[in-house]
């Protein structure tokens, strides 16, 4: 065959396959060995469950550590996959990853990847001992950041985003330890629904449980202990009626006594109207921000 057929049918036969695969503008595809190399073969897990599997990566092409997001579910005949990717190009927030491109590999195996996670996830800092502890300023940034990223993708989204899961694993920290949300988008992980899901209803019922893994979260930030299983004992903690009697007996001790006592009861006040808005919130997240903002001073980085 000419060589110069032979090449014109390889390039006709990519463009093909991009083509059923789905249009994605302006979001670089990035091949699935490349992906593969950066995360060592997969072994570099940063967090797992059912839904969605994430690793640490190393790029050749980038200097610093990147999130490889594997997202399960969706339905291969359909084109959601490449439509979520497009939502996520676009969207821009200190504290939130940003989509540096996308991979499909073998047995349709879709990736996401992400830039900058150069200090790991928060839940590292908060339970390994071999991490170097944060102070308060830093949770305090982290939580007004988390929030801010959620009065963003609730607010000024369009489509609102009607995914978001808030836990220490998926909260990554960049190199100046700014919080970046990792899991969100306009589809569950493991999502394959006829349409997008955004809703106000949707967005209504998505809110509840959001409000509350922030209020567990912030839990996590004062104590450092572990918020697994739905952090129960933080919980029950929280709901006391004389919680604030025991606050010394549950911070982390990592802080020691470097914290303001102000500001602390403020963050433990907006964690317990969290958990306590599980069944419908008395509040909507972009006034929790305002609240935050009111209450405590947070010098941003």
């Amino acid at each position: 065959m000419d060589p110069f057929v032979h090449k014109l049918r390889r390039h006709l036969r990519a463009w093909l396959h991009r083509s059923r695969s789905g249009a994605v503008f302006f979001v670089r595809r990035i091949s699935y060995k490349d992906v593969r190399r950066a995360t060592a073969g997969f072994h570099r897990v940063v967090y797992s469950n059912s839904d969605v599997s994430a690793y640490a990566a190393r790029f050749e092409d980038s200097g610093g550590v990147c999130l490889v997001r594997e997202v399960k579910g969706f339905d291969e005949r359909s084109d959601h996959f490449y439509r979520h990717v497009q939502f996520l190009g676009r969207l821009r927030h200190r504290h939130l990853l940003s989509l540096r491109g996308f991979s499909v590999g073998r047995n349709r195996k879709r990736l996401l990847i992400f830039d900058n996670i150069e200090n790991g996830s928060l839940k590292d800092h908060l339970n390994d001992p071999l991490k170097t502890p944060l102070d308060w300023r830093t949770r305090l940034q982290i939580a007004n950041g988390v929030v801010a990223a959620l009065e963003y993708l609730f607010l000024f989204s369009e489509p609102p985003v009607c995914h978001v899961s808030i836990t220490s694993s998926n909260i990554m920290l960049d190199e100046n330890f700014t919080a970046k949300l990792s899991d969100f988008g306009l589809l569950p992980s493991g999502g394959n629904s006829d349409t997008m899901p955004y809703s106000e209803d949707c967005l209504k019922q998505k809110s509840c449980r959001i409000i509350f893994q922030l209020g567990v979260l912030i839990l996590e930030l004062v104590t450092g202990q572990s918020s697994e299983m739905e952090g129960s004992d933080l919980i029950e903690w929280i709901q006391e009626s004389r919680f604030y009697n025991s606050i010394d007996k549950m911070i982390d001790p990592d802080l020691g006594n470097n914290y303001d006592c102000t500001e602390l009861k403020s963050l433990l006040a907006v964690a317990k109207l969290c958990i306590k808005s599980w069944d419908e919130p008395s509040f909507t997240i972009p006034q929790l921000f305002r609240h935050l903002q009111r209450k405590i001073h947070i010098t941003h980085q």
